[in-house]
């Protein structure tokens, strides 16, 4: 296997600090506790990776995506001890450590902010980005924050605005101004020094705007992508983000990543842009940027298997020659699997993600099928959803579910003490329980990434999409050297007979029963079944024909 090859066939396993284990008994999570559940992740789920989302020092508007100091773990997660203790763990467990990198802006309350809206003459004021008025006053143009209204706020002190593309307690830096690249720079090498695997860049394409400062166009056909993003859709964001000067930015990042050469390190962008071409193009014109933007496509799908098809399809033709897919069906951001797709789908999920060609991405709990919760109002954390209801990410954000004691295992804390409310299903949905169902849904989960890691051809194969597949089922070959699989995902609600050229055998279905069955010529996929299909040698004579 190639060096570089950890971050190609491994499989990534997302972990929202404050949700997954609580070990001080205060009702939120720490690193102590991620710490004491690394065991879970590496040996009984069986991924190969872990990337943290953010545990740096912040006053928690934006649930830690507003840093204060980017060099540091903020109390409520622990110390920089307890992080080593956690990357010792890791490592020892064989797991890899990606980190949130959040470039595009910091806290309000940041050393660097505070110096720069002290006076307009301050040594830090163009690190962030400031603004007249617009002739007449207001601000100075019509760009929006994605959390709502304009995306200027005036300060006071100065009599100028500045820029935060999210929340106001968010300024957006000045990626223009030399000093902000080096600072950012020194941040990453300060935690990949520390022995970090690399970092999962956030909101990456914003970093860089149109110099001149131009009003956005209005959308002609405003409604979002996978869905509505109130106000935010009535523009056509063309200048508030993704300036082409962004690419110079991430190929001084790859390189500075590239300089860790033993154990290779890793870069991947979160990057929300959905032409193809334009998306593709943060991979680099020599594969030296990302060495994966996160592909959020299928999120747009339906769930039909004409939508999920092409949507691979227009994937494989869009990457660059020699360049590695991804897929994301899952994240904070986003309402849970089980939630949005609806339960029964929840290991058809599994199966298309774990078994399509490139490098997957599962959210916590997502394989115990866990739901969005409704949190009331009053324990509302997301600002986002505080100021516009229906997009709060709470819900997909609340405490792992590890068994039926009170708290769920979380925490030792009560449940109303908890940072999120609990799902009520908690005693019935959780760890603990469904290690010993063997059919569960976590149980699945653990047979695929457990055949995944032993088979060649889902870890590196090609990609080779089944023309001939009945309407509703989506197939595809995954082929590495001499290891063949056919893969078979029935998305109709009636079962589909399926021809097949070969002597197989079915070595994974989301229904358990039926692995290790023979399958002669054809076979029959059940509704909203997957199944994974070998090859074998034929135990009929070598002059069989296919039946007429």
């Amino acid at each position: 296997m190639e060096a570089d090859e950890w971050w190609k066939s491994g499989v990534f396993y997302q972990i929202y600090p404050p949700s997954f284990q609580d070990s001080s008994g205060n009702g939120t999570g720490d690193l102590r506790g991620v710490e004491q559940r690394l065991d879970y992740v590496a040996l009984t789920l069986g991924v190969d990776a872990i990337w943290l989302s953010p545990i740096y020092p912040s006053p928690m508007i934006d649930g830690g995506y507003d840093v204060s100091h980017l060099t540091d773990v903020d109390p409520l997660f622990g110390s920089l001890q307890d992080f080593d203790a956690l990357l010792q763990k890791a490592q020892e467990l064989g797991l890899k450590l990606i980190m949130d990198f959040i470039p595009n802006h910091t806290s309000d309350q940041h050393p660097w902010f505070v110096s720069s809206r002290s006076s307009r003459l301050d040594s830090r004021r163009d690190w962030y980005v400031w603004r007249d008025p617009a002739p007449g006053g207001g601000p100075p143009n019509n760009w929006l924050s994605l959390f709502g209204g304009s995306a200027w706020a005036l300060d006071s002190t100065t009599g100028q605005y500045y820029l935060h593309s999210f929340c106001k307690e968010q300024p957006d830096l000045n990626w223009r101004n030399p000093g902000v690249e080096s600072a950012l720079f020194a941040a990453a090498r300060f935690w990949l020094d520390r022995g970090v695997d690399g970092f999962r860049v956030d909101a990456a394409h914003w970093i860089m705007k149109d110099p001149q400062w131009r009003d956005n166009p209005l959308n002609p056909s405003p409604g979002g992508y996978h869905k509505s993003l109130g106000e935010y859709d009535s523009q056509l964001h063309l200048y508030d983000k993704a300036h082409p000067d962004v690419h110079g930015v991430y190929r001084r990042f790859r390189k500075l990543v590239d300089g860790y050469p033993v154990p290779d390190r890793f870069c991947a962008g979160e990057v929300h842009i959905y032409d193809l071409e334009e998306w593709a193009s943060y991979y680099g014109k020599e594969l030296d940027e990302f060495h994966m933007p996160f592909n959020f496509s299928l999120l747009n799908s339906p769930w039909e298997a004409a939508s999920v098809g092409k949507v691979v399809d227009d994937l494989e033709d869009a990457i660059p020659p020699g360049a590695w897919p991804n897929y994301v069906l899952g994240n904070h951001d986003e309402s849970r699997i089980a939630t949005r797709l609806g339960p029964q789908y929840s290991g058809p999920a599994a199966m298309l993600l774990l078994t399509l060609r490139g490098t997957p991405t599962l959210y916590y709990g997502d394989e115990i099928g866990m739901r969005d919760v409704d949190v009331p109002a009053a324990k509302a954390r997301d600002p986002w959803g505080r100021k516009l209801p229906g997009l709060s990410r709470d819900p997909s954000r609340t405490p792992m579910q590890w068994d039926g004691s009170k708290s769920s295992g979380f925490s030792k804390a009560p449940p109303d003490r908890l940072w999120l409310p609990q799902a009520e299903d908690y005693r019935n949905r959780n760890v603990a329980r469904q290690l010993v169902e063997p059919d569960s849904l976590l149980n699945l989960y653990r047979r695929i990434l457990r055949f995944r890691r032993e088979s060649q051809a889902l870890r590196l194969g090609a990609y080779r999409r089944i023309a001939t597949a009945p309407r509703d089922v989506l197939g595809y070959r995954r082929e590495h050297r001499s290891e063949c699989l056919t893969v078979l995902h029935n998305f109709g609600d009636r079962a589909a007979e399926m021809t097949v050229d070969e002597h197989c055998r079915v070595v994974l279905s989301t229904r358990r029963a039926r692995e290790g069955e023979l399958v002669e010529f054809s076979i029959e996929v059940e509704p909203c079944q997957s199944l994974v299909l070998r090859a074998v040698q034929a135990v009929t004579p070598p002059s069989w024909s296919r039946p007429e």
